[in-house]
């Protein structure tokens, strides 16, 4: 008989278990999460998750109800209510099944951010007993972080508000149902760390339980999801509520929890050693080893960053960072081995930059002395792995570490922007802080890369925003990319850092055939550009001539556009003191006012630069265009209050009145 290979064998037992509809019922009792071993070490065992199908008549309703939560289109919120409660009634016995669906899930979601109180606590009472078991499923692991969201919100009302609620609600407190949730998952903790879903459900559950902020689960800055979770949330379209990027009050009985979790955790790694331990020692080294190999799995290293970034809140002996790291003075070749490996692994380097970015400054000094103050330039040049660590520490180090290591960067800058162009943005932000340490150095560095002065065809644009190989007026309508909009927060960083980075970005903008340049205000990206260098205190008055003869002639088209009328609403102040220049655009916004006022953005413009008194009170427009320049200028001269009598107009004779006019003699 053929010998049947080990992957396929495994993907067999996995189709036995995951498709069981010709081996099981759908009557078969459900398996509750504290009926599962995933206690044992290295286990990769996934609970049972199946709670049967749904029938098609079934599955079509709830797919005709996820669609119309989707389209949003009732008349009334009183009708959208009245729509979701008869959905949750028709769910009600079905809630897992749904809630392990790829269809259906996405149905769970758009009902748990839309319930209310009562509603809300009727789905947490389906899916008690079954917490672990749906934080393991692909599906439902979703569903189950969504609920956290909703309720650690309906947690700060009850807290804030302690009569809210109905009387005759079955519950107690949203407060007790997280306690039976987290009771549930404590003996699986352990399991739940680098599983693949659950280990997203428990870093939920530390940020509810430790009152952090919970993070957007599709915004791209987000540390809840990878790169490619966050795309498949953007393609089922579920848009996050005002309960994320949020942080709730939470009651004193959650710290409890938090720190009972996180004991539980410490202990299933240290087989029985206490969390409060100060000695590195009382553990074993294949312990030590083991949890150090959680820190750089792509996995359990998210929740590991977590994890030390809260412990501080109860835990002045900073247990986990101990567990990771030593307390002595001295090297250790293991920790020097591990650290060496940190620094030069993708996830070791994100995990590095993290945790020194959440813990005490004596433990980062450590480090920085011991492994990486000697070898700065080197860690330096590895751009994807050590170089972000660097800028981490840049962040966090005192005074004299961060001189230190700027001193040692800085001559080598305009190298290192080469593969790595946040190094320019710590090394600014890090001069700053120091008073302005290496200023001039530094501008010279970024000069010489940027814009060196011995080029004759030197152009910041092209240099910084690689402006000729980018979206800017292609015809295919690419939205802005990532790098661009990298590149011109950058750039803008540096006009905002000196004067020579402002005038050199003018200055190439006025090189640019004004047709390119007039792309610029309609980019999604280079926008922002544009509108930073419109600082009218900082540009001398010709500059300002010279880039408002080129937007001046596309005003209404840059008035009517999402990204171009931004730019019109600075040019208000742009044109102070250049009365002719603001005249020119009120009267062309004016000459075309049926397309300025039929569009979004153009009415936002029209009501900013106020020509509605343009039109019709033009000399009080004129009256406030002077008191905006005396505001900007106080050394401005003021404008003649209308009707006013001249000086010595009261029949006085005035020797000065004969100089010019009808008086003075030819």
């Amino acid at each position: 008989m053929a010998r049947e290979r080990g992957r396929k064998l495994i993907k067999k037992i996995k189709q036995d278990q995951f498709n069981p509809e010709e081996e099981k019922s759908k009557d078969e009792p459900f398996v509750r999460g504290d009926d599962i071993d995933a206690s044992a070490e290295g286990s990769d065992v996934t609970p049972n998750t199946f709670y049967g199908v749904l029938d098609s008549s079934e599955l079509d309703y709830f797919k005709q109800a996820e669609s119309t939560l989707a389209i949003d289109t009732f008349e009334s919120p009183d009708e959208k209510y009245q729509f979701i409660n008869s959905v949750i009634e028709e769910s009600k016995g079905k809630e897992l099944k749904l809630a392990t669906s790829q269809i259906s899930s996405k149905l769970m979601e758009r009902i748990i951010m839309e319930s209310d109180e009562t509603q809300l606590k009727g789905i947490f009472k389906a899916f008690n007993g079954f917490y672990f078991n749906l934080a393991c499923h692909k599906y439902s692991s979703h569903v189950l972080e969504t609920l956290l969201v909703r309720g650690a919100a309906q947690v700060e009302t009850e807290l804030l508000t302690p009569d809210f609620g109905s009387a005759e609600d079955e519950f107690v407190t949203m407060e007790s149902l997280f306690m039976f949730l987290t009771n549930e998952l404590q003996p699986n903790l352990r399991f739940m760390v680098n599983h693949q879903y659950a280990s997203h459900v428990l870093r939920i559950l530390i940020l509810v339980l430790s009152s952090k902020t919970l993070p957007s689960s599709i915004q791209n800055n987000s540390t809840l999801r990878s790169k490619r979770s966050k795309i498949a949330r953007k393609m089922i379209d579920i848009k996050d509520n005002d309960n994320y990027n949020k942080v709730f009050k939470t009651p004193d009985s959650f710290k409890v929890v938090l720190r009972s979790i996180l004991a539980a955790i410490y202990s299933s790694f240290t087989h029985g050693v206490s969390q409060g331990s100060q000695h590195f020692s009382d553990i074993a080294i294949a312990d030590i080893m083991k949890f150090r190999e959680i820190c750089v799995d792509k996995i359990g290293s998210p929740v590991v960053q977590l994890i030390v970034q809260v412990e501080g809140i109860f835990d002045r002996d900073r247990s986990f960072w101990h567990l990771i790291f030593k307390d002595t003075d001295e090297k250790d070749s293991k920790e020097e081995s591990f650290v060496e490996y940190l620094l030069s692994d993708a996830v070791g380097s994100h995990f590095l930059q993290s945790v020194i970015a959440s813990t005490r400054v004596k433990y980062v000094e450590r480090l920085y002395n011991l492994y990486m103050k000697d070898r700065i330039p080197k860690l330096a040049k590895r751009d994807t792995t050590a170089a972000f660590v660097l800028q981490s520490l840049l962040k966090v180090l005192n005074s004299k570490e961060v001189k230190e290591i700027m001193e040692e960067l800085v001559p080598d800058l305009s190298v290192l922007l080469n593969s790595n162009m946040d190094f320019g943005t710590e090394i600014i932000d890090a001069s700053i802080r120091q008073d302005n340490f290496l200023r001039e150095e530094i501008i010279e560095q970024l000069m010489k890369k940027y814009y060196p002065r011995e080029s004759a065809d030197k152009n910041i644009l092209e240099s910084c925003l690689l402006l000729s190989s980018s979206t800017l007026g292609n015809t295919r309508d690419d939205w802005p990319t990532a790098e661009e909009r990298r590149r011109s927060l950058f750039l803008e960083k540096l006009i905002d850092y000196d004067d020579c980075f402002l005038k050199s970005t003018i200055d190439s903008m006025l090189k640019l055939p004004a047709e390119r340049f007039l792309q610029m205000p309609y980019h999604g990206v280079f926008s922002h550009v544009v509108e930073h260098v419109l600082q009218v205190k900082r540009v001398e008055i010709i500059k300002r001539k010279l880039l408002l003869n080129v937007l001046c002639t596309d005003i209404v088209n840059l008035s009517c556009n999402a990204y171009g009328s931004h730019i019109v609403d600075k040019l208000w102040d742009f044109t102070a003191k250049l009365a002719m220049y603001k005249e020119r655009i009120a009267t062309s916004l004016c000459g075309e006012s049926v397309k300025v006022k039929n569009s979004v953005y153009g009415r936002q413009v029209w009501k900013n630069w106020s020509l509605e008194q343009f039109v019709r009170k033009r000399y009080d427009w004129k009256r406030m265009v002077k008191e905006q320049e005396l505001a900007m200028f106080p050394d401005a001269k003021p404008l003649q209050p209308k009707n006013s009598k001249r000086p010595h107009s009261n029949g006085a004779f005035d020797s000065n009145s004969m100089k010019r006019g009808k008086f003075q003699k030819k």
